[in-house]
């Protein structure tokens, strides 16, 4: 066996991978660099995650290999990152890649001077030339020479590159917003939207939720009914489709062509738990039972396969077993004959699209292999139409099905699970599940966000009360980003919300405190990814894209909308107009890019709900009252429980709360909207009145 490299005392999985090849790879940190400088060669920084494909075919093409090893270790010092671990290196030098190629993705590679200033770019490189792409072993040797013979252009460029990096960062347009921004995302969405099978442009399509999210609000501020269609057309699908597992459930990463059907098959918990929130909503939204039963689906899957029984919730699980991409899900007819009795074998191959040769074709190899992606053509109520069953017995035999392919797979050979658990993603989930109990009335959706969140305090939170970023076998590091900030603190306000225990919103308020203190932008506003005491990088960088996950600055937003409603704290109010100011030019050129950030300007520009109840105690009547609540979508609202035990404590934190006592003695509900309040009023029926109004 090769001898390990210095990857062996890490615990990123990504890098654990990496650790016999025979690369001479360093992590991120002081001796590479160090060593780059003493030995004048420059850095060779490649950076992935566990559960990427084509980090994968990367290295067993070039990286496991002697030949471009030896190529490597003579023309570079070599360092891994994994990006999940550290977003920040991964962000500032996407974003290089981006403005050099035009594109980006995984694996990310960058060769840049010992001093960190990068000078070549790239993604992707096979070990010879091929798709017209240029192979490692023509690329080493001709940046070796390059850096041995015209240094002196090498680093004016790099320079170069470093000052325009710095410059995107730095320069910023401020614009007048108003509420027009929302129309403008909204027509945006509309001409990018596939009629025919939901989602947005051709192919790859990704799921997007946030931006499924923010149609939904479109649509509640009475806009378009076309905003509405286009969530429940694209959440249909996408749960039709082979994106969907079908067997074990769970949404994979993107699908790698139009119809939903052939997934790139990592699963992300960040995709599950955006899903989540997106399928919930949409339920409420339409009462429409297809979409909860979505939402409790994937519940199932991340409560089965991706929660440590510490509580905390695991990070992704890859695509590939076995070296093959997406075999643990794929099926043949004979396989499902042998699996099952011949009265559901012919079933599941007609209901499932299961073909003798295959169902599908794999556009990388250009052929078809001659398995079985199962989805479905159809809604389960036209389906069951075609069976001459009822939705309710159509679906029973489903699952009766579904749990014998369930039992026989888990047999066969596992995908690889990367078990670290972040903060930010325990986040998503945390708020995901808090909300799905609000919607669902499952105390056990309730329980599992507590477990997450009592998770993080125990061991990703130090004895000053900030957070840390990643927890792996026993060992927690790395110093917090704004996500994990942000997105704790939203989960928190939904633990608040579920709960009414005060614990939770008083720990948002004090990681608030954290980021306002050591992110935010005293000269311009908005928050930087990276805290004042973290490690000083290329530039320090500011961004509210929402790509795969919410940007921590449009969570941010949000969650300053929220405090301000609930406190009625003007600093807060303060932070998120500057906010605003600061992020406004991006917004206005590509306004349905910043989907989650315009969640949080339509919680300000179309108005929230605060509702408070005062009651005795948490009696029959305020159990009714939330009950009622949480069947409406409104996602702008605030829900402040104001009982006789607590008082003391909500007229600190909630002050306009102090006069709003019992009338009649009797559980009173104040509604406050638009920044006026209704009567108060004692009854159920005039409490959903005045929600109705």
């Amino acid at each position: 066996m090769q001898k390990p490299n210095r990857l062996l005392k890490e615990k990123s999985p990504y890098l654990l991978q990496h650790a016999y090849n025979p690369v001479d790879w360093y992590p991120w940190c002081d001796e590479a660099f160090k060593r780059a400088k003493i030995e004048d060669k420059p850095i060779f920084l490649s950076i992935g995650y566990s559960t990427c494909h084509w980090c994968h075919v990367m290295e067993k093409e070039s990286f496991e290999d002697i030949e471009v090893a030896e190529l490597m270790n003579d023309a570079f010092i070599s360092i891994k990152v994994d990006r999940e671990e550290r977003p920040d290196i991964d962000g500032i030098y996407m974003s290089v890649c981006q403005m050099i190629t035009g594109g980006g993705g995984w694996p990310l590679t960058i060769v840049m001077t010992p001093d960190k200033k990068p000078f070549f770019t790239g993604t992707y490189f096979p070990k010879r030339n091929r798709f017209n792409r240029i192979g490692m072993i023509e690329l080493v040797p001709k940046l070796k020479e390059i850096w041995n013979t015209r240094k002196d252009e090498v680093l004016k460029s790099a320079e170069e590159i470093t000052a325009s990096v710095k410059n995107q960062t730095f320069v910023r347009n401020f614009e007048d917003i108003d509420d027009s921004i929302l129309d403008k995302a909204f027509n945006e969405l509309s001409n990018r939207f596939d009629e025919e099978l939901g989602g947005f442009g051709n192919a790859p399509k990704f799921p997007s939720p946030h931006n499924l999210m923010f149609l939904l609000r479109q649509w509640k501020r009475g806009n378009d009914p076309k905003a509405l269609l286009m969530v429940e057309k694209t959440l249909t699908q996408m749960r039709l489709g082979g994106i969907f597992d079908h067997i074990g459930f769970g949404f994979a990463r993107y699908s790698t062509d139009r119809n939903w059907l052939v997934p790139h098959f990592e699963k992300m918990l960040y995709d599950q738990a955006m899903l989540i929130q997106a399928y919930t909503e949409t339920y409420l939204a339409t009462k429409n039972n297809f979409f909860k039963q979505t939402a409790e689906e994937i519940i199932e899957y991340v409560l089965r396969d991706m929660t440590d029984s510490q509580g905390g919730f695991y990070s992704a699980e890859d695509a590939d077993s076995e070296g093959e991409e997406g075999k643990f899900y794929l099926w043949d007819a004979d396989e499902l004959r042998n699996v099952l009795d011949k009265d559901e074998s012919d079933f599941a191959i007609k209901v499932f699209n299961v073909a003798e040769d295959g169902n599908w074709i794999d556009e990388a190899k250009g052929i078809m292999p001659g398995t079985n992606i199962l989805y479905f053509n159809k809604p389960t109520n036209k389906l069951a139409e075609e069976f001459g069953l009822t939705e309710i017995a159509f679906n029973e035999k489903v699952n009766e099905i579904r749990t014998k392919l369930f039992n026989y797979r888990k047999n066969r050979i596992h995908p690889l699970k990367d078990d670290k658990i972040l903060t930010d993603w325990n986040g998503l989930m945390i708020s995901a599940l808090a909300k799905a109990y609000q919607a669902f009335n499952n105390e056990a959706y309730l329980q599992a966000a507590e477990n997450s969140f009592s998770f993080i305090e125990r061991f990703l939170t130090t004895q000053e009360g900030k957070l840390l970023h990643r927890y792996k076998d026993g060992e927690s590091g790395i110093n917090a980003y704004i996500d994990d900030y942000a997105f704790i603190i939203n989960a928190l306000l939904d633990l608040y919300e579920s709960t009414f225990d005060l614990k939770y919103f008083e720990r948002a308020v004090k990681l608030q405190l954290v980021l306002d203190a050591e992110f935010w932008d005293q000269n311009t506003g908005g928050y930087y990814f990276t805290s004042a005491n973290s490690e000083e990088l290329l530039s320090r960088q500011k961004d509210i894209y929402d790509g795969a996950i919410p940007s921590g600055n449009s969570v941010a937003l949000l969650n300053l909308a929220r405090l301000y409603k609930l406190t009625s704290e003007t600093g807060y109010q303060t932070k998120a107009d500057e906010m605003i100011k600061y992020f406004s030019g991006q917004i206005q050129r590509s306004p349905s890019a910043f989907c989650m950030f315009l969640c949080g300007l339509d919680f300000m520009f179309s108005g929230s709900i605060e509702i408070i109840i005062v009651s005795e105690s948490k009696d029959n009547i305020t159990i009714k009252a939330l009950e009622l609540i949480r069947t409406y979508f409104l996602p702008n609202r605030v829900i402040i429980l104001n009982i006789k035990e607590s008082e003391e404590k909500l007229s600190k934190y909630f002050p306009f709360t102090i006069d709003m006592k019992l009338i009649n003695d009797k559980t009173t509900f104040y509604v406050c909207a638009n920044y006026a309040c209704k009567q108060p009023v004692n009854r159920i029926e005039d409490l959903e009145k005045a929600l109705l109004l």
